[in-house]
């Protein structure tokens, strides 16, 4: 769905369970959207495919907290402080409620913080969201 003037947006999916990344990965397709997505199973994997330029730019980082080896606030914490990369765009994508938690993601600039359970296991409305997100605002390069 490429409009003039309309930068089509990656995403990085930071997400160690298969069934909700499939789940999204239908959302995309579902929708007709077409943009790449690139999936990593911890914040480990997600730095060195954004460090790399393995992600295209510009990019949303949709992320998970618990996760093997790195997590999501870990994650936000290295992604915070690299220079390259402390401007990147983030909707934590999660299954915990817990308040201390949502705090904390959002002490770390996050533009959203969206629990898994309100969607239903329904990404559509999520990706959906996120198509309007990104041709309505401007994304850095």
């Amino acid at each position: 769905m490429n409009q003039p003037g309309y930068k089509q947006a990656s995403i990085l999916l930071v997400e160690d369970d298969d069934v909700d990344a499939m789940g999204v990965d239908r959302a995309l397709k579902k929708l007709r959207l077409a943009n790449p997505m690139v999936r990593a199973r911890d914040g480990i994997e997600a730095l060195e495919l954004l460090r790399s330029g393995e992600v295209q730019k510009p990019y949303i980082i949709l992320l998970d907290l618990n996760m093997p080896r790195m997590g999501g606030l870990e994650f936000l914490e290295l992604l915070r402080n690299d220079r390259q990369l402390h401007k990147s765009i983030v909707f934590v994508l999660t299954t915990s409620k817990r308040d201390q938690e949502i705090a904390a993601a959002y002490e770390k600039n996050i533009a959203g913080y969206i629990v898994k359970t309100t969607l239903n296991e329904d990404f559509d409305q999520l990706l959906g969201f996120l198509d309007h997100y990104w041709r309505l605002v401007e994304l850095p390069e």
